[in-house]
């Protein structure tokens, strides 16, 4: 007899049919992020390794002095050619009217030296128009004796006579001697006198620059003195108090001109493969959050890793080795509209993302720089004004030019215990008297 035969319970189709749209959906998302990262993923490289940059401009002098005032803080904005610091000039003020002095009288000096030119030349016509003189006197007596010599066998001429004769011509060659020794000396005089002044003029003497150049010296001593911004920014990290002594290069403050910083993005290795100069990067701050984005470009990368210059830099040839990944600095340029809207500070934390579709740049500048990092205009403007003010001494000299006359007033804004010269004391000075 057959057993009855035992039907299998039928499964849960519903049951089934979520599994199924589960799986579809787990694949569409798959197949969705593998198109999504190979379409735009892939386009990218990000970083969360990304600081701020900025040029920290210190303020330090060129030479020591008493700190009379301080003319800016911290947090404190600044123009460039502002005075920050001022430092006690009365050392400086002294050396200045020393120089000037002293190259007034070089000045003149030196024009003596063109002038005696003239009076040597005057010298030598003098001599020679003597010597002409002296010379024509040998020749008179000179006649003069040879008329007596025959008639001195004669008799017609008395010993006497010829003898006085013939110490007259002795005496007129004597002084033709004397004369040429004359007429040589006053030549050698000219000629010595003009191996001072040949090739050259009284603006352009040796003298007068070696003394240009100790106003010059003198001069820039005195207007640095007074420190002042080299660029536009902000102050930060100000150190110096009042009554100070400062000496030649301590530092005294930072100006930071944050309208000019940079990011520098340190991505892996691994993520330089695809990076070049000029691919767009798009930026958040943590201070604005990721509401606001910045956008900016790559400016070039670094040519080693910071473990290639730190201080104390690995040696991984010795010992056991783990491997470090290493990260390269990035510099990423801003918008600087959008840094004036939304500025940023040095040091601040950013993320960066840079679209690496095109690699059609280049990974490295292969051309010098064709403008200048910086250029400080308002440094530059103090050897000019020493150059104007060593003009004006020499042109006032030399007779081309009125002394400078100018009320015997002291500055408007003096700083405790300044020291200004009266200024008809120094144009007195300058004038040479």
């Amino acid at each position: 007899m057959n057993a009855p035969q035992v039907q299998a319970p039928a499964g849960n189709p519903k049951r089934r049919k979520a599994l199924t749209a589960v799986a579809l959906v787990v694949a569409l998302a798959g197949i969705g992020y593998g198109a999504y990262y190979g379409l735009v993923l892939s386009h990218y490289e990000h970083t969360d390794n990304a600081y701020v940059q900025g040029n920290v401009v210190q303020l330090t002098p060129q030479v020591g002095g008493t700190v009379l005032a301080i003319n800016a803080d911290d947090t404190d904005f600044v123009k460039a050619g502002q005075v920050l610091v001022k430092l006690d000039p009365a050392d400086a003020q002294v050396a200045l009217d020393q120089a000037e002095a002293q190259l007034a009288q070089t000045v003149r000096e030196v024009r003596t030296l063109y002038a005696n030119n003239a009076t040597y030349k005057a010298q030598i016509a003098l001599r020679e128009a003597e010597l002409a003189r002296v010379q024509s006197d040998v020749a008179r007596a000179q006649e003069d004796v040879n008329r007596r010599t025959p008639l001195l066998a004669t008799g017609a001429v008395g010993k006497e006579e010829y003898e006085h004769a013939t110490a007259q011509l002795n005496a007129a060659r004597a002084a033709v001697a004397s004369a040429q020794s004359a007429a040589l000396a006053a030549r050698e005089q000219l000629a010595s006198n003009q191996s001072l002044t040949d090739n050259t003029s009284v603006e352009q003497h040796p003298n007068v620059q070696r003394a240009a150049a100790r106003v010059r010296e003198a001069y820039l001593a005195v207007k640095r003195s007074e420190l002042v911004a080299p660029v536009d920014g902000h102050v930060a990290k100000r150190s110096v108090q009042l009554g100070q002594r400062v000496q030649a290069g301590t530092p005294l403050m930072s100006v930071i001109a944050l309208n000019q910083v940079w990011v520098d993005a340190n991505f892996k290795e691994s993520q330089l493969k695809a990076l070049r100069i000029g691919q767009p990067v798009t930026l958040t701050a943590d201070m604005y959050g990721s509401k606001v984005e910045y956008h900016g470009k790559i400016e070039g990368l670094g040519a080693g890793t910071g473990a290639a210059f730190a201080l104390l830099p690995a040696q991984n040839a010795t010992g056991n080795w783990i491997k470090v990944v290493q990260r390269l600095p990035v510099r990423v340029s801003l918008d600087p509209k959008e840094l004036a809207e939304h500025p940023l500070r040095v040091g601040l934390s950013m993320e960066a993302k840079v679209d690496v579709a095109d690699t059609s740049g280049k990974a490295l500048a292969d051309a010098p720089r064709s403008t200048a990092v910086g250029h400080a205009a308002a440094i530059e403007a103090s050897s000019a004004e020493a150059d104007a003010e060593v003009r004006r001494i020499i042109a006032v000299n030399t007779g081309r030019a009125a002394p400078r006359v100018a009320a015997p007033a002291v500055s408007s804004s003096p700083a405790p215990g300044g020291h200004v010269a009266s200024a008809a004391v120094r144009a007195s000075v300058v004038a040479g008297k």
